[in-house]
């Protein structure tokens, strides 16, 4: 018998790895917003509902933002039936009223777990009580589930992220399960059928470049990992470099920016982390640039990539539909440079229109323009039309 064991091991995984999530849902990378980066465990349902009543007046959601996304600690412990019990001073009302109350205004709830015995701040996790929760995330009307990867010591994630995942598919509603698994068994090689989305890398911090003694990373660190990716992204399977740090207290309005740029670029998924009660016109600005979201919820559904790098300058494209190129220069050195273009570096042939993405206008064609002056930390983020 011993020499069936490769053989059944084979088939079990095979089993577990085979289509389980919703197909249909997240064609493009999800937005929205989610409480983590800028109040962690300070949630209650007040603050969800007025993030989702902001949501609607400041344009958010006419612009494509739709879900509202509970991170960690609306959980306090589980009942003698072993279901999941919502904090009752913070969330009184209960999760379903607040799915309700998030539903009338156009929106969508999303609510958060993890794939151990204990989530990040060591409210209950998941581990072995995967179909319950589904069951009970259903019938609380939840639409979204980021699963993460706390105190999962002797957990393979390539099973329990597959039995969630089958969970949620069986549960009776509509789900999109997003993996929260710091890229740490290199999830785009086996869950494009168990997630819609994956994280690449451990947590992004609100800085341009720097790095913590816990594994956070700023976002450009974040960036670098995202070379050789785009290959296992596509419609209803996605890259996910971790929630946008625009309108938090660090970074500066160019560096937000081009932040900004490159997760429309990288087919990621927007999913804001700022207060949108207080957030500045600047920060509306960016999170609010439809033609750079355009280039994020293009259909085709392909990531962009890396084409050109010298250390300090570098060009990224993505291919849009019709033909159109979304094309990033980006200046990594504190200061400004002007930079000499070859189009070819970027594959670009041809004559091409530019439109500037920030500036919201024409600027020529790629004939025009041989160098470009770009300030310290900041992009030029074009959109590419073939002329003739």
């Amino acid at each position: 018998m011993k020499h069936l064991y490769p053989i059944l091991m084979f088939v079990f995984l095979s089993s577990m790895l085979s289509a389980q999530k919703n197909p249909n849902l997240a064609k493009t990378p999800p937005m929205g917003w989610n409480s983590w980066n800028r109040f962690a465990c300070n949630v209650d349902e007040n603050l969800i509902r007025n993030m989702a009543d902001v949501m609607v007046s400041s344009g958010m959601k006419d612009a494509g933002y739709e879900y509202v996304v509970i991170d960690d600690c609306w959980q306090v412990s589980r009942d003698k039936n072993g279901v999941i019990v919502p904090d009752p001073k913070r969330f009184p009302s209960g999760i379903k009223a607040l799915a309700d109350y998030i539903h009338s205004k156009g929106l969508k709830l999303g609510i958060y777990s993890d794939a151990g015995r204990f989530t990040c701040q060591h409210r209950p996790g998941s581990y072995g009580y995967e179909e319950l929760d589904a069951k009970t995330y259903a019938s609380w009307n939840v639409d979204y589930l980021k699963y993460d990867w706390c105190a999962t010591q002797g957990i393979d994630p390539k099973l329990v992220y597959p039995k969630m995942s089958a969970a949620l598919a069986q549960s009776g509603r509509d789900i999109v399960f997003s993996i929260c698994e710091w890229g740490s068994s290199r999830p785009w090689s086996w869950a494009t059928n168990v997630g819609h989305l994956w994280r690449t890398t451990e947590d992004i911090v609100d800085c341009y470049d720097c790095k913590t003694d816990w594994g956070g990373m700023g976002w450009t660190l974040i960036l670098d990992e995202q070379v050789g990716l785009e290959k296992y992204a596509h419609p209803g399977a996605w890259n996910d470099p971790d929630m946008l740090e625009v309108g938090n207290k660090m970074l500066k309005y160019n560096e937000s920016q081009a932040h900004f740029s490159f997760w429309c670029l990288l087919a990621a998924p927007l999913m804001a982390g700022n207060d949108l009660v207080t957030m500045s016109d600047s920060t509306k600005s960016i999170l609010l640039n439809k033609e750079a979201i355009a280039v994020d919820q293009d259909p085709i559904g392909v990531e962009g990539s890396k084409k050109y790098d010298d250390g300090d300058f570098e060009i990224w494209t993505k291919p849009l539909q019709n033909g159109d190129i979304a094309l990033i220069l980006f200046n990594r050195n504190k200061h400004e440079f002007q930079f000499p273009v070859d189009w070819s570096w970027a594959g670009i042939n041809g004559n091409w229109k530019l439109r500037d993405l920030w500036q919201h206008k024409d600027i020529g064609t790629t004939a025009d323009w041989k160098s470009f002056a770009i300030k310290g930390h900041s992009v030029l983020f074009f959109r590419l039309s073939k002329i003739g």
